[in-house]
């Protein structure tokens, strides 16, 4: 495009010069003289506005010229807040978030078996990778290191009463104690435990079995033993303030207190776990465990009927068609992504505009400015080729006028 606009310029010039020279024989030549000196201006003009935008016309420092390279870094701010400011807007994007409806796509797409068996394949793929780096000898000396370290930092003792403590709260110990009362009086109350009893006590009334009466007075004792088993656990069911039950929450509260405060038991727990981390066992069977779990991963997944890649698929599927059937819960979905993206977008939309100005601003000048004149130059030649044209074409209505007016 640059050869056919210096041509039209070329052109002009040439016609300009014939036009002069034959004007005198005929007036009509004067139109064509006219023409073309207005088409020749009108493309040097045209000429100059391209080339300013990208460097200096001719070499020469002209004022407000190369106007890209001189003002690179303000046309990466001006890019950068057009783009945050007309793209990234918080308004902007809700809307679009509420057109998009991402619990409803998503559900679509799960619901998909293609994609689901494309999401299978992706996972397993990225298992395998992640196995193979963790086979690195170095990724497994840090993760044993930082195992050391984390255990290091444990206070067992401590610990085991916070989780004591939040096991126990809200009464849960309470229901624990009930479970444990019921499965001992059905222990109890078994044909085998009450005979064994029954043995035991025969054992001890030695002197009844001379008279046959150790079995007969067992048996009466063990039905005695068993029905005070049964009325305490009833007692102990029917009554939340009974005093076996208060004495089990003091037990239960006093032991979690001494875990979490006692000098003692935090010397035990330190005791324990240095005797764990000295102790080669663990590591290796870790290490063992490790390896024979990695090894079944790394079959599995290396098989086109992969189990875990099915179960993938499986649970995708099946999560997908549930999402499509249970509208209160895509709602949900869809009004957690509304409330949680004002904050990720006032996050990260300064993020976004100090990258384009960075990015921008890293940019070598001349490189820009090729780069730039590589994508929009040819439209730019349009305009020298317009200005060539439209240039003559006023000329000549100018021309025309004049001679007419003059006349």
């Amino acid at each position: 495009m640059k050869r056919i606009a210096l041509g039209l310029l070329g052109a002009a010039a040439l016609l300009y010069g014939v036009a002069s020279i034959l004007e005198a024989r005929h007036p009509a030549w004067g139109y064509a003289a006219a023409f073309a000196e207005a088409a020749m201006v009108g493309a040097i003009a045209d000429w100059f506005a391209v080339v300013a935008l990208f460097r200096h016309p001719l070499g020469l420092p002209i004022p407000h010229t190369a106007i890209i390279p001189a003002n690179k870094d303000r046309i990466g701010a001006k890019l950068a807040g057009f783009i945050v400011d007309n793209f990234l807007s918080t308004q902007q994007v809700l809307a679009k978030l509420a057109q998009f409806d991402p619990a409803a796509r998503l559900a679509r797409w799960l619901s998909d078996p293609a994609r689901t068996a494309v999401l299978g394949d992706h996972a397993v793929a990225m298992a395998r990778h992640g196995l193979a780096a963790f086979d690195d000898e170095r990724v497994r000396a840090f993760l044993a290191r930082s195992a050391t370290a984390g255990l290091a930092q444990i206070d067992l003792s401590r610990l085991l009463g916070q989780g004591l403590d939040a096991l126990t709260a809200d009464g849960r110990h309470q229901a624990l104690l009930d479970d444990v009362l019921a499965q001992v009086a059905r222990v109890v109350e078994g044909d085998e435990v009450q005979a064994r009893i029954t043995e035991a006590i025969a054992r001890e009334v030695k002197t009844l079995r001379y008279v046959g009466l150790d079995q007969v007075a067992a048996r009466a004792a063990t039905r005695k033993i068993v029905a005070a088993v049964a009325r305490t656990i009833g007692e102990l069911a029917d009554e939340p303030g009974h005093p076996l039950r208060l004495r089990f929450d003091v037990f239960v509260t006093d032991f979690i207190d001494r875990l979490k405060h006692d000098p003692a038991f935090r010397e035990r727990g330190e005791r324990i776990r240095a005797d764990l981390q000295a102790h080669p066992a663990l590591g290796e069977y870790l290490g063992g465990l490790w390896g024979q779990l990695r090894a079944w991963l790394d079959d599995d997944l290396g098989r086109a009927d992969s189990s875990v890649r099915q179960r993938i698929v499986t649970m995708a599927g099946a999560l997908g068609e549930r999402l499509q059937q249970d509208e209160p819960m895509r709602r949900w979905i869809n009004e957690q992504i509304t409330e949680a993206a004002p904050r990720a977008i006032e996050r990260y939309r300064e993020d976004i505009r100090r990258y384009i100005v960075e990015r921008v601003g890293q940019w070598n000048a001349d490189e820009m400015t090729l780069e730039l004149e590589r994508n929009i130059g040819r439209d730019l030649q349009f305009i020298r080729i317009n200005g060539t044209l439209v240039g003559g074409l006023v000329g000549l209505l100018i021309h025309t006028v004049t001679r007419w007016v003059g006349h």
